[in-house]
C-alpha cells in the first residue's frame, strides 16, 4: 500500500491518495479495510475509490462524494492501469468546493500515478 498525504488543501478540506494491487472485489474490500485501520482514514469524510480489473470491468465507490469514483475510473482507463485500486481520501473542511472537488480528485490520482511511474495516456 502506498499513501501520499497532503496532496491538496483547499478551503479547509484536505486530500490524500492511496493505492495498491487489487485483482478482485475481495482484494478491494481487504485494501479498504487495511486503509481504515488507520484511524485518521477511518474518520475521513470520504474515501472514494475505483479499480479497473484486467478484464476491463470497473468498480467504484463514491462514499458520499457523488461522481468522484467515475473520475478515478476514467483516469485509470487513460493510464491503462489494471488490477490496482486507487483511493482518494477527503477530510471535509466546512466549506463546499463545488466542481473543484473533481479537479482535486484528478490532482490526487495524477500525483499517485506519477509516484508509481504510470503515465497518463492522451
Amino acid at each position: 500500500m502506498k499513501t501520499i498525504e497532503s496532496v491538496v488543501n483547499d478551503r479547509g478540506s484536505r486530500y490524500a491518495v492511496s493505492g495498491g494491487a487489487a485483482a478482485s472485489d475481495e482484494d478491494v474490500t481487504a485494501f479498504l479495510k487495511r486503509l481504515k485501520r488507520n484511524k485518521k482514514f477511518a474518520r475521513a469524510t470520504h474515501n472514494t475509490w475505483a479499480v479497473l480489473f484486467a478484464d476491463g470491468t470497473a468498480r467504484k465507490g463514491d462514499d458520499g462524494e457523488s461522481g468522484a469514483g467515475m473520475v478515478i475510473v476514467r483516469m485509470l482507463e487513460r493510464a491503462g492501469l489494471r488490477d490496482h485500486v486507487i483511493v482518494v481520501t477527503r477530510w471535509y473542511g466546512g466549506k463546499h468546493l463545488g466542481g473543484d472537488r473533481f479537479r482535486h480528485v484528478q490532482t490526487c490520482v495524477r500525483a499517485y500515478l506519477d509516484e508509481i511511474g504510470q503515465p497518463l495516456g492522451d
